[in-house]
């Protein structure tokens, strides 16, 4: 039986989770963390360790080629090899010696009675340890690339299509980096003095690069204090909140966030409100409690409503242009949040894009019904993908000619088209798309 009391058998215990039934990866995480009780170092390293086994997969999978001469019938094995061989590879201040005696220990605690698991592992990791790291020749640049950052094959290739193969090499690189310890301050409270007391525990607190409200920290562990529990500051990425940035509020709208849930950018939205509300749908009531959970912690709880409804039936709820503004935050592949969520690139293909697309329009279709005359419609994912993005809001403009697209500010970027799409590797933030249409009069 595995005794969860460290660092590394909290993050077997998540791995093989997330390999063997495809748990997601930061809820299981989290679930073994809280249940573990380790010290803070301990936690970032399991972090760190869950994470860049997850992202690097199928670069560490490569590293199997040639030492595996037995079927991995148990199912810690497989997660304890790639694990082990993150720390020898990447893990620079972790002796090799001390990586395999926990790999041993782990192996003999996870192994069923009497199994022969830890002979294998220590085999293994032994025998790596003699040959080195491996990859596929550069002259199949694809294959080459799509090993080394550990990206499915036809990702490097859909990405060269659209960027080329330098820009490629760029993206993927940026797309291993970790994320950054991005925060949004609430405008409803003190902006100086948030940070003084930020500076005060030690969190080197930085102005983001792109958004006025965003600020970077130089390690996590913020939702552990006083002042995230006051609702003073938010979790957010820096693009991700350029998306609110985009509309140009009076504070007295009647709002739409068709697509709340988590409600990160609801609480936003209710931010730059005075009397006017906003009212956030999510197809399942679960998630719209989180979404009220959160806006009382960020003190505009009287600012939102609530409702459970399919986006894709909204105009069967509502009045026509009922809405001064509207959201369209849409569900998307993610995958310009790879860095956040590296499981995302395992489990997605090009069909996907192709089947969000068409949920993505059908949903424009449905809410721009919705929308007041000169009134406002910004439609983001957090993708990178053209087919979620540039094609869904084409294909819109084409069949909707009184709409059109408008200039807009967000944050400290300018788009002069009304469509702003946020590469990773630009500024090492998340990937987004940003566009604003308006309804002619």
């Amino acid at each position: 039986m595995l005794v969860k009391n460290n660092a590394r058998a909290v993050a077997l215990a998540t791995l093989m989770q997330v390999f063997g039934v495809s748990a997601y990866s930061n809820l299981r995480l989290n679930q073994e963390l809280a249940a573990a009780h380790l010290n803070p170092a301990d936690d970032k390293l399991a972090t760190r360790l869950v994470y860049g086994t997850i992202q690097y997969k199928l670069f560490l999978s490569y590293q199997l080629r040639g030492l595996v001469r037995t079927k991995l019938t148990e199912s810690y094995l497989e997660p304890l090899l790639l694990m082990s061989l993150y720390q020898l590879i990447f893990l620079d201040k972790v002796p090799a010696h001390a990586v395999l005696n926990e790999a041993n220990n782990l192996a003999k605690q996870a192994g069923k009675h009497h199994s022969s698991g830890y002979k294998i592992v220590n085999g293994i990791l032994r025998s790596f340890k003699r040959r080195g790291v491996i990859l596929p020749t550069e002259q199949d640049s694809e294959a080459y690339l799509s090993i080394k950052e550990s990206m499915p094959r036809w990702l490097v290739a859909y990405f060269k299509a659209h960027w080329g193969m330098a820009r490629t090499e760029k993206l993927l690189a940026s797309l291993n980096q970790p994320a950054k310890n991005s925060i949004r301050v609430s405008r409803q409270a003190d902006r100086s003095q948030v940070l003084a007391k930020l500076t005060a525990l030690g969190y080197a607190p930085q102005a983001s690069a792109l958004a006025t409200d965003g600020v970077i920290l130089a390690h996590g562990g913020i939702a552990n204090s006083a002042l995230f529990k006051a609702g003073q500051l938010t979790f957010q990425d820096e693009a991700a909140s350029l998306v609110v940035d985009a509309f140009d509020f009076d504070g007295t709208e009647t709002v739409l966030d068709a697509c709340s849930a988590p409600g990160g950018k609801t609480i936003q939205i209710a931010e730059r409100l005075t009397t006017g509300q906003v009212l956030a749908l999510d197809l399942h009531p679960k998630k719209l409690r989180l979404v009220q959970a959160n806006a009382k912690r960020l003190g505009v709880a009287a600012k939102v409503k609530t409702q459970a409804c399919d986006a894709r039936q909204a105009d069967e709820f509502f009045s026509d242009q009922l809405f001064a503004k509207i959201l369209v935050d849409a569900p998307c592949s993610g995958l310009g949040l790879l860095r956040r969520k590296p499981e995302i690139r395992y489990h997605t293909n090009p069909q996907d894009l192709i089947n969000l697309a068409a949920i993505q329009l059908d949903i424009l279709n449905h809410v721009s019904r919705l929308l007041a005359v000169g009134g406002e419609l910004v439609y983001s994912t957090c993708s990178i993908s053209v087919e979620e993005n540039e094609q869904v809001l084409d294909q819109f403009l084409q069949t909707h000619p009184q709409f059109e697209l408008k200039p807009f500010q967000a944050g400290r970027l300018t788009s002069e088209d009304g469509k702003l799409k946020i590469l990773p590797d630009t500024n090492q933030c998340d990937g987004f798309f940003i566009s604003k249409i308006t309804l002619r009069g």
